[in-house]
């Protein structure tokens, strides 16, 4: 009886963890089929799901009008930088949160997820007037440097999270054996807490990449990502559809597969320390 009662339960789950999925992915599914359609099919009423005539006109029509290139290696510039910079930031202030915490610490850790919660635009104009005066707006140090700040307070308390499950015995094993504050975070802490690491960045990485109001804020056209490259689709005679459909699934598609072939490191990562 209670193995059936078990089986009902996980077939449920089961049934209730894909509904959840289908129903976070047909948008993205939508937009896919509607990059496919002509303008009048994108505002058809009622619209039409599988049957309609397909078309890659708006493929050809949107790399035609739009360096898709450019925009992609920007976005690729702008999400890789920012990561990287900030792990290099966030390592050593996670290591000392983590093995040398102070009175402080947890209200240094609880300010700096506050900062997360400060609307966006409330900073925006004194960012563009420092820009502006430095000479620096629209460029990829401008965009790497803000977009390397906000996500800062996520990569930190990530890694605090990974490195409090690492044993402290083991860091003073290595000092015992003469490490260095160097060696003890590049060849002790590092490689143990490599599925941490990895998770962070992948998630930063899309973050950043998916980052719409900085970037379209802080640019114009050296600088602008992928999110800019959709927005350009949006203009004052109205909405193409069609078309914006096709640019945002050239915008999103290298990001989905990447979390695609990543997934497995992501939940491990994610998972790290949840089981001992």
């Amino acid at each position: 009886m209670a193995r059936a009662v078990s089986t009902r339960k996980k077939t449920f789950y089961t049934i209730a963890a894909w509904a959840v999925g289908l129903i976070i992915f047909f948008p993205i599914l939508w937009i896919f089929l509607t990059s496919f359609k002509t303008e009048a099919e994108a505002i058809s009423d009622p619209p039409s799901f599988l049957f309609f005539d397909w078309t890659t006109e708006n493929y050809g029509v949107v790399q035609e009008r739009s360096n898709y290139v450019r925009f992609l290696w920007n976005s690729v510039i702008l999400s890789l930088g920012s990561t990287v910079i900030g792990l290099i930031v966030a390592v050593p202030a996670a290591w000392a949160m983590a093995f040398v915490p102070g009175k402080r610490t947890k209200d240094v850790l609880m300010w700096m997820l506050s900062t997360k919660m400060l609307p966006a635009v409330g900073v925006l104009y004194p960012i563009v007037l420092i820009a502006r005066y430095f000479g620096i707006y629209d460029s990829y140090l401008l965009l790497i440097t803000v977009l390397m700040l906000i996500n800062l307070p996520i990569i930190v308390w990530m890694l605090y999270t990974y490195f409090k499950e690492i044993p402290v015995d083991i860091l003073e094993a290595a000092r015992m054996d003469g490490a260095t504050l160097r060696d003890e975070i590049i060849h002790v802490l590092t490689p143990m807490a490599i599925p941490g690491i990895a998770s962070t960045l992948l998630l930063n990485v899309i973050l950043a990449w998916n980052e719409a109001f900085w970037t379209l804020n802080l640019t114009t056209v050296n600088a602008a990502p992928l999110t800019a490259f959709i927005a350009s689709y949006s203009s004052p005679e109205g909405l193409f559809y069609a078309k914006l459909s096709a640019a945002s699934t050239m915008a999103i598609a290298p990001i989905l597969i990447l979390g695609w072939f990543s997934q497995k490191q992501l939940v491990r990562g994610l998972t790290f320390g949840a089981v001992k």
